[in-house]
């Protein structure tokens, strides 16, 4: 059975509560994979794990319960990927290098 609009908007509400910006300690854990980030010329990471494409945000990460995420903005869309795993960050990188690609 589905969810009631109050339902869906309780259940956004929580996740935001949950969900927060990566910190020091999460950073640390993703710094192999920022490091491969740092590469592409056309990312400035203007604060530790926040990345810049033409002066508008590109990339930025987030740990909640569920994990570790990054957050990319593809112009159309936001999409969230989960990175806790190296398959995942491999995912990301992939994702990045399309995205760049087609700029």
């Amino acid at each position: 059975m589905g969810q009631t609009y109050r339902e869906c908007i309780a259940r956004s509400k929580l996740r935001e509560r949950l969900t927060k910006h990566a910190g020091p300690a999460a950073l640390d854990l993703l710094e192999p994979v920022m490091a491969r980030i740092r590469k592409h010329v056309q990312l400035k990471e203007k604060k530790r794990g926040s990345f810049y494409r033409k002066g508008k945000g590109f990339l930025h990460f987030h740990e909640d319960p569920a994990g570790l995420f990054a957050d990319v903005c593809t112009g159309a869309e936001n999409l969230r990927l989960r990175v806790s795993t190296r398959r995942e960050q491999k995912a990301l990188l992939s994702k990045i290098q399309e995205l760049l690609r087609e700029a």
